[in-house]
């Protein structure tokens, strides 16, 4: 069978010997080599053309994640993985940007190791939980801010009938008919819309409802 080839990254002799005694136990896996900083990583992965390399960030001379650039732009067959004790954004994106194929928890059981050595091998991404619930989060955050800074989502449910209405040529009173309310409602939720969107003409709102897919020509 043929093994995964790991070059172990780290600074610390111990993670080191820690890693390496869990990676013992895969019978698939094995570790060809050991490096102390991102410099010396370079070196032995242009020696050793190892498969995967499990790499640390914070670390002397060179650190991880200038190292996974390099690696990852001259040797584009190897796959990095990067092992760190860090798990929130200030170091999640620099190292999904570093071009890594995935990032683990220091803390991870030898079991989530192998499988992350073993998917990226394979040419996936992984991620540890608490990465990737990090992530998701960060993405929900993003979301709401981006639907609270468009306009057309502080209409109300009424005002968008409104808005798609007036878009289409109807009148007033055409309007009121058809949703069985005043002709003075009418007028209230057509000046708030207009309002919340920072248009001042119906011919505006035409174009801004073609533009949004209200209406179409």
């Amino acid at each position: 069978m043929q093994k995964i080839r790991v070059l172990v990254v780290d600074d610390h002799t111990i993670v080191r010997d820690g890693i390496c005694a869990l990676l013992a136990l895969v019978g698939d896996i094995e570790v060809v080599g050991e490096a102390v900083n991102g410099s010396e990583a370079l070196k032995m992965v242009a020696e050793l053309k190892p498969d995967v390399v499990l790499m640390d960030i914070a670390m002397p001379i060179m650190g991880g994640l200038e190292a996974t650039r390099r690696i990852t732009r001259e040797f584009p067959k190897t796959r990095v993985l990067v092992i760190t004790q860090h798990d929130d954004k200030e170091y999640v994106f620099p190292v999904i940007e570093s071009g890594a194929s995935g990032l683990i928890s220091k803390a991870a059981a030898s079991s989530e190791l192998a499988a992350g050595i073993r998917s990226v091998f394979q040419g996936d991404s992984f991620l540890s939980p608490s990465v990737a619930k990090l992530l998701v989060e960060n993405y929900q955050k993003t979301a709401k801010e981006r639907n609270h800074l468009d306009p057309y989502n502080q209409l109300t449910e009424r005002e968008r009938e409104v808005l798609k209405l007036l878009a289409e040529g109807f009148s007033t009173q055409e309007m009121a008919d058809m949703l069985v309310i005043t002709r003075k409602t009418v007028e209230g939720h057509k000046t708030n819309l207009m309002t919340k969107l920072g248009i001042h003409n119906r011919i505006d709102l035409v174009k801004y409802a073609l533009r949004r897919g209200i209406i179409s020509i």
